[in-house]
């Protein structure tokens, strides 16, 4: 059985103990299943919108692309392949005509 390693340390020698999950390097104990609900992210669109892998939204801005001469219009539909806890650009998208991209979400609404 593979357990995740330790969230201070990031060691790889974790023990279970009873409901627990024990890192012997650091000492920090932690509840597995309290972890995963802590780590729900929570990133809104520009109308306060939640957002979700998987979800669909829309351009609301044209958005130069850095680096290149190419501009993404408004209106311009994405796949929101994965949330992510970043400050600047939080969605991983795949935008129509463009490719994948990292969107900034006060930037899309929801579809």
């Amino acid at each position: 059985m593979s357990l995740p390693p330790c969230p201070q340390c990031q060691s790889e020698y974790v023990y279970q103990d009873q409901e627990q999950l024990v890192c012997p390097e650091c000492g920090y104990e932690w509840n597995p299943a309290q972890v995963a609900e802590d780590e729900a992210i929570a990133v809104k669109d520009a109308n306060g919108a939640l957002l979700a892998d998987g979800d669909k939204v829309t351009v609301i801005k044209d958005l130069k692309i850095k680096g290149s001469s190419q501009v993404i219009k408004i209106g311009t539909k994405a796949l929101v392949r994965r949330v992510l806890d970043k400050k600047d650009h939080e969605l991983d998208c795949k935008v129509d005509g463009v490719g994948e991209m990292m969107v900034t979400a006060k930037f899309v609404k929801k579809a």
